[in-house]
C-alpha cells in the first residue's frame, strides 16, 4: 500500500510562491486521490507489492496515470524549501556545472525551462533529467508522463497542470513557472543528479 508523502516543510512554508491554500488542495486532495486510486487499481494484480518507479516503467492506462502522478509530484513536492528572498537561489555542485557546460548560463537554462513549461500544450509536466552518461535534457510530459519512461533520470521538474497554480496565479502560467526557482532546493536537486 502507497502512503502520501509528508512534506519536508510547514503548509504555509512556501509563500507566497505557493499558498498553504493551493498545497493543501494539491498535496492534500490531488495527490491524496492518486494514491488512493492507484491502491485500490492495483489490489490483487501483479502491480500490488511493487515499487512505485517499477509500475510506472511497466504499467498502462489507468494504474500508469495515478503511479505516474504520484512519482511526479513526489518528486516535485521534496524538492522545494522555504523562499529566501534576501540570497540569489542558484544551483550547486556537479549540477551546476553541467548547466554551465550546456547551457553556457544558469540563466539561458532557466529562460530554456521557462519557456518549455510555458508552451507545453495542456496538462503535463517539463523536466530536467540526466541521461546515463550525465548529459542533461529538457523534456516536455504531457499528463503524468516521467522521464523515467524514456531511460533518464528525473532530477527537477515543474508541475503546469492548472491544479498545481491557479489558485494563486490564475492564467499566468508563465509568472508562476518564474516564481518557482526561489523556493528549489538544489542541495536535493544536486543530490538526485550525482549517482
Amino acid at each position: 500500500m502507497f502512503k502520501l508523502i509528508d512534506l519536508p516543510y510547514a503548509q504555509d512554508a512556501l509563500e507566497p510562491v505557493i499558498s498553504a491554500n493551493t498545497l493543501s488542495f494539491h498535496h492534500g486532495k490531488h495527490l491524496q486521490g492518486y494514491v488512493d486510486n492507484l491502491n485500490r487499481l492495483i489490489q490483487g494484480t501483479e502491480y500490488e507489492n511493487k515499487p512505485l518507479e517499477e509500475i510506472v516503467k511497466a504499467s498502462t492506462g489507468a494504474i500508469f496515470n495515478n503511479a505516474g502522478q504520484i512519482l511526479n509530484h513526489n518528486l516535485y513536492f521534496e524538492q522545494f524549501q522555504a523562499p529566501k528572498p534576501a540570497e540569489e537561489n542558484l544551483p550547486q555542485g556537479k549540477l551546476a556545472q553541467q548547466i554551465e557546460k550546456q547551457w553556457g548560463s544558469f540563466q539561458a537554462f532557466k529562460t530554456e525551462f521557462e519557456t518549455k513549461g510555458a508552451t507545453l500544450f495542456g496538462s503535463g509536466w517539463v523536466w530536467l533529467s540526466a541521461q546515463p552518461d550525465g548529459t542533461l535534457v529538457i523534456t516536455q510530459e504531457p499528463g503524468a508522463n516521467n522521464p523515467i519512461t524514456k531511460g533518464l533520470k528525473p532530477i527537477l521538474t515543474f508541475d503546469v497542470w492548472e491544479h498545481a497554480y491557479y489558485l494563486d496565479y490564475q492564467n499566468r502560467r508563465p509568472a508562476h513557472l518564474q516564481a518557482l526557482w526561489t523556493i528549489l532546493n538544489w542541495k536535493v536537486l544536486n543530490d538526485r543528479y550525482n549517482p
